[in-house]
């Protein structure tokens, strides 16, 4: 008996360490927040694309190319001031860009170009040297190169076209060379603040704790949005934030149910909860059939020929749906099974949901987009 009750323990043990362990919903420090400072920068600037097949501006209609254009050769000691000037191979256009954090002078940039006037389009067009400047309005890039749109225009000449994709803007791959850099210095920084992509007051203190387990009294939650961390004495900012972004943490949100009322989609938390309550749903259909009668009157009885109205209603309900009884603390789950179980379709669902919320028994946000 002994012998028999040691073999089935060890097969208890054995079946306890090969049930696999429950896996948590854990991110990467780096992955659910934006490191202060560590961000793109916009760039913006206005130039001109040149040497397109008669699809670019009309200079009559569309002042800034003219003037962008007569600038433009006046820079180059040409001047057209005075003459007559009618192309439609220049197109004017917006160039912009976006400077990746921490890009140096000589980095490259793919830049997008979109035409600012009634070009038609912009394939195979140049784009001649243009500035481009972020929101304080110093330069930090300039750009130039070949147009490409990935479309295709055409037009015959009774003005009948047709197009695929857009025609009037295009990307240069690498056509942005950075100038100089926005000045921000990450190792002279004695410490730096996280910013919570969805924030979250748990999320926030949980960040703080697994930084502080890793180095005691790093890290402090500001509010749900910020946590501050500041590197231990003699330790390089970089290296830190290297190590805390690598750290591990199980974000919390706040019950929510999303709907989309176009498309019927319909997202719900893990975390929404339903009081008790009764949900009965069904569908009536009244049916109304007109069969209007033609009477007709006796042979030479001198009467009128008469239409009599016939109509018929027909009253139709589903029958098989029950009432639907959720016991209070259900979770998502119960609540879809139960759902299911009443043949509901997803308008019916949203439905269902914004009832079920304005009784009171919903424990959860409804945001309908």
């Amino acid at each position: 008996m002994r012998h028999l009750r040691r073999l089935a323990l060890a097969a208890l043990a054995l079946a306890c360490a090969a049930a696999p362990a429950q896996a948590e919903a854990r991110s990467r420090i780096k992955d659910i927040v934006a490191f202060e400072g560590v961000r793109e920068n916009q760039l913006v600037g206005v130039g001109l694309v040149v040497g397109l097949a008669g699809t670019g501006d009309s200079l009559r209609n569309i002042p800034i190319t003219k003037q962008s254009l007569q600038s433009m050769m006046e820079r180059m000691g040409i001047n057209t001031r005075d003459a007559t000037i009618d192309t439609k191979n220049v197109a004017a256009v917006t160039v912009t860009a976006s400077l990746p954090p921490f890009a140096g002078p000589g980095a490259q940039l793919d830049v997008t170009v979109s035409a600012l006037g009634d070009a038609k389009s912009l394939q195979g067009g140049t784009l001649i040297v243009t500035p481009l400047a972020a929101a304080d309005g110093e330069i930090y890039a300039v750009a130039q190169g070949t147009v490409q749109t990935g479309a295709v225009s055409a037009q015959g000449a009774s003005g009948s076209s047709v197009s695929k994709g857009v025609p009037t803007s295009g990307r240069i791959a690498n056509g942005g060379i950075v100038e100089k850099d926005v000045g921000f210095k990450l190792a002279d920084m004695g410490q730096m603040r996280l910013t919570l992509r969805n924030p979250d007051f748990t999320t926030a203190k949980r960040i703080a704790d697994v930084i502080n387990a890793r180095y005691a009294g790093a890290a402090s939650a500001d509010n749900p949005t910020v946590v501050t961390v500041r590197p231990p004495a003699g330790a390089s900012l970089v290296n830190f934030v290297t190590t805390v972004e690598a750290l591990e943490v199980e974000p919390d949100s706040p019950a929510k149910v999303v709907i989309d009322e176009v498309t019927g989609v319909i997202v719900m938390g893990s975390d929404v909860r339903i009081s008790t309550v009764a949900i009965a749903q069904g569908n009536l259909t009244v049916t109304v059939n007109e069969a209007p009668q033609v009477s007709q009157p006796a042979p030479f009885s001198q009467g009128q020929t008469a239409v009599t109205p016939q109509s018929s209603v027909k009253v139709d309900e589903e029958k098989g749906r029950r009432m639907l009884i959720v016991k209070s603390g259900a979770s998502l789950a119960t609540l879809v099974k139960g759902l299911n179980a009443l043949g509901v379709t997803p308008r019916d669902l949203i439905s269902i949901l914004q009832a079920i919320k304005a009784d009171g028994a919903l424990q959860a946000d409804i945001e309908v987009m």
